[in-house]
């Protein structure tokens, strides 16, 4: 620990993959054992709590270190070559910061800000708006949230949760910042999925939470303005992000296998396997795809950031144009992952089955995760662009 405290804590913005970098060996080294017992990883929680990268995204005026987008989402892919749970609840806590930034007003957003990065607390997801279990009271001056919330990401072990209910008159989406350990919130370790294993994506219950007006994030609120429409493209390239990162780790753990265990087959002609031609010729695809993939998520990040940095001037032709670049990467990198993760056992041979290698590990984070909404949507608004010239329609998922 005082190691990490010393010498890998972010003092300047130049810091943080330098210690992302630093983080990711710390987790690599338990990661395959995490990914058997499942769980909440909390002893790594509290090194990226320790580190500083939980105010990477936020201002310096308000205790942070000013990171690009372009910054964020390359710590979120760095951990993901080891450690896709990790990578998912970490770029969650810069999309929840987003969100208080994009639905709050001013004196909000700067306040959360500013605790965060005083404080390193870390934010949990209770939104998932397609779950409309929970309902929301108005009473004079506060609201009271109560019922079931599913996929609560990161929840567990947070300090704050964005969540969210509806309305029970008018059935209208109300969101609200709460801190976690809020009296009625009750978060449950029923998360036992076959991938994704450590995000804690289980249940919640809020029985009649108290939720202030000054913690309600109504102005301008959810969806209101294309600028505070960018949330969803926001999500996407945390989970591209991801999927890339869990993608050139599969890759780098087939391609030290391949040249260190794996054996050449007895037709093959040659002597090592990293001189199969067959082999060679799996590589030269994964190779193709990852660039590709890259290449795509950095154009896609770069629009965003220029979306972002116009702020509340944004267009919806600017948003729609961060959406196209956003479905197009989105496509490419679920495709990708998908591909990847299943074929390195085609250059890795059957001995890499073994169980202790876990080595399905990267194709079932991301067999979970690309299901979170269904790829063929993203082709079909990528048609209705390439077709039609209509961009895709902001909604909570695109």
């Amino acid at each position: 620990m005082n190691v990490l405290n010393q010498n890998y804590r972010i003092h300047r913005l130049s810091d943080a993959l330098p210690v992302a970098e630093f983080l990711a060996q710390q987790f690599e080294q338990t990661a395959i054992e995490r990914d058997r017992i499942g769980g909440t990883p909390k002893y790594e929680r509290d090194l990226i709590r320790q580190s500083g990268l939980l105010s990477l995204s936020i201002p310096e005026e308000f205790g942070g270190f000013s990171g690009r987008w372009q910054d964020t989402f390359d710590v979120v892919r760095i951990f993901a070559q080891v450690d896709s749970s990790i990578a998912h609840v970490f770029g969650f806590h810069h999309l929840l910061l987003a969100t208080v930034r994009l639905f709050g007003n001013t004196s909000q957003w700067k306040h959360w800000y500013t605790a965060t990065a005083e404080k390193s607390w870390f934010w949990g997801n209770a939104l998932n708006p397609l779950d409309s279990r929970t309902l929301v009271k108005k009473h004079e001056g506060w609201y009271e949230f109560s019922g079931k919330k599913s996929f609560c990401s990161g929840a567990i072990d947070s300090e704050m949760l964005i969540a969210s209910g509806l309305d029970d008159h008018t059935q209208k989406l109300l969101i609200a910042a709460v801190p976690t350990s809020r009296s009625g919130i009750t978060l449950y370790h029923d998360w036992d999925n076959i991938g994704q294993r450590q995000t804690d994506s289980g249940s919640s219950i809020f029985e009649r939470v108290r939720v202030e007006e000054k913690d309600m994030l109504l102005d301008p609120g959810p969806l209101s303005t294309p600028f505070s429409t960018l949330r969803p493209l926001i999500a996407q390239l945390v989970f591209i992000s991801m999927f890339l990162g869990v993608a050139e780790g599969a890759f780098n753990e087939a391609k030290r296998y391949t040249k260190n265990e794996a054996r050449s087959w007895f037709l093959s002609g040659v002597d090592q396997a990293n001189e199969d031609p067959y082999t060679l010729r799996h590589y030269g695809e994964f190779w193709l795809q990852l660039e590709s993939v890259r290449l795509l998520n950095q154009h896609a990040i770069a629009t965003l950031q220029t979306a972002w940095d116009i702020a509340e001037n944004l267009t919806e032709q600017q948003r729609g144009e961060v959406a196209v670049a956003v479905a197009t990467a989105k496509v490419a990198a679920t495709r990708a992952s998908l591909d990847i993760t299943s074929r390195i056992f085609e250059v890795t041979g059957a001995r890499a089955t073994h169980a202790g290698l876990r080595l399905d590990r990267f194709w079932r984070n991301v067999r979970t995760q690309t299901l979170h909404d269904p790829v063929e949507y993203k082709i079909k608004e990528l048609g209705e662009w390439a077709l039609n010239d209509k961009f895709p329609n902001a909604s909570f998922y695109s």
